[in-house]
């Protein structure tokens, strides 16, 4: 390939608590792959719907052109499926370089586009975890 028809390939990540998702996006034909796992049989269902907002929202004609493959590791299957959704919208979100559809997300959920801060609190002495403390009896 010349360096006057290279093809244009964007890399973007989302997290999610502890997952942490990386989409590539490249001109294709709407194929949206998770894992190497097509989105269409992906499971649990429920995750699959998590993902589906941000190109529900975003409408076909916008993502039918492009191919999407994310990768996610860490977390659990929920965080891995915010955290995909996080990395498909701000992949549309620069890929379109389009307000109209910031607007949208950010009216629909604004973690789509901005990520939750939520951490887990660090585990301290005394006790079995962050706030809770080991009982005592006087007898």
């Amino acid at each position: 390939m010349t360096p006057t028809t290279s093809r244009k390939v964007l890399v973007i990540s989302g997290k999610r608590k502890t997952a942490i998702a990386k989409a590539v996006v490249r001109p294709g034909s709407g194929k949206i792959r998770i894992n190497k796992i097509p989105l269409e049989i992906f499971e649990p269902e429920i995750a699959r719907e998590k993902i589906l907002e941000p190109l529900v929202q975003a409408g076909e004609d916008v993502w039918k052109q492009l191919d999407i493959d994310v990768n996610v590791k860490g977390g659990g299957f929920m965080g891995q499926a915010e955290a995909a959704r996080m990395a498909i919208a701000r992949a549309l979100l620069k890929w379109t370089k389009s307000s109209h559809l910031r607007r949208v997300f950010l009216a629909y959920d604004r973690t789509m586009i901005a990520g939750d801060p939520r951490r887990k609190e660090p585990k301290k002495f005394g006790g079995p975890g962050a706030r809770a403390r080991d009982q005592k009896s006087y007898r």
